[in-house]
C-alpha cells in the first residue's frame, strides 16, 4: 500500500500541468479511489470494475462508474471521454500469470487510446507497454513493485 501511495503521490507532481481526466482500474475496497480523490479535487475521476465491493463512502456516482469487464467498458470510455486520461491507475491483476499476460495485452492498446500524450499509467504488474517510457520509481519503493509508465509526449 505504501508503494502505490508513494507512486500515486509521485505522479500526481508529474501530471500538474496536464489536463484531463484520472482512470481507476479496480475499485476493491475503494481506499486507493478515496486517495485520488484527496490529491485531484478538481478532475473527474472514472472508475472501472466488474462489480461494487466497496465503502458506499468510496463508490464513484453512476456518470463516472464503467461496471464490467474493464476490456468491455473501455471502449465505451474511449467514445464518451476520448483522448483525455492524464493518469491512469491499475490494480486489475489476478495474481495469475497467464491470465494476467492476457488480460494486459488486451487492456494497453485500449488504454494507448485514451491517454493523453504525456500521461502516465500505473501498475501493480509490469504491462506490455511498447512505446511507453518506463519511469524510475519514487525513492524508496523497491523495483518491480510498481511500473509507472509515460505514454507518447
Amino acid at each position: 500500500m505504501k508503494a502505490q501511495r508513494d507512486c500515486l503521490d509521485a505522479a500526481a507532481h508529474q501530471i500538474e500541468g496536464l489536463p484531463g481526466v484520472i482512470l481507476e482500474l479496480g475499485l476493491g475496497n475503494g481506499r486507493t479511489y478515496d486517495h485520488l480523490r484527496t490529491l485531484f479535487p478538481e478532475r473527474d475521476i472514472y472508475v472501472f470494475d466488474r462489480q461494487i465491493a466497496a465503502h458506499p463512502d468510496c463508490i464513484p456516482d453512476d456518470d463516472h462508474m464503467f461496471l464490467g469487464e474493464v476490456v468491455d467498458r473501455l471502449p465505451e470510455a474511449t467514445a464518451r471521454l476520448g483522448k483525455t486520461a492524464a493518469l491512469v491507475h491499475s490494480d486489475i491483476g489476478s495474481g495469475r500469470p497467464e491470465t494476467d499476460a492476457i488480460l494486459f495485452a488486451q487492456v494497453v492498446p485500449l488504454l494507448g487510446a485514451m491517454v493523453c500524450p504525456g500521461g502516465l499509467v500505473l501498475s501493480d504488474q509490469k504491462l506490455p507497454a511498447g512505446g511507453w517510457q518506463s519511469l524510475p520509481l519514487p525513492e524508496g519503493v523497491a523495483a518491480d513493485r510498481y511500473f509507472v509508465y509515460r505514454v507518447g509526449g
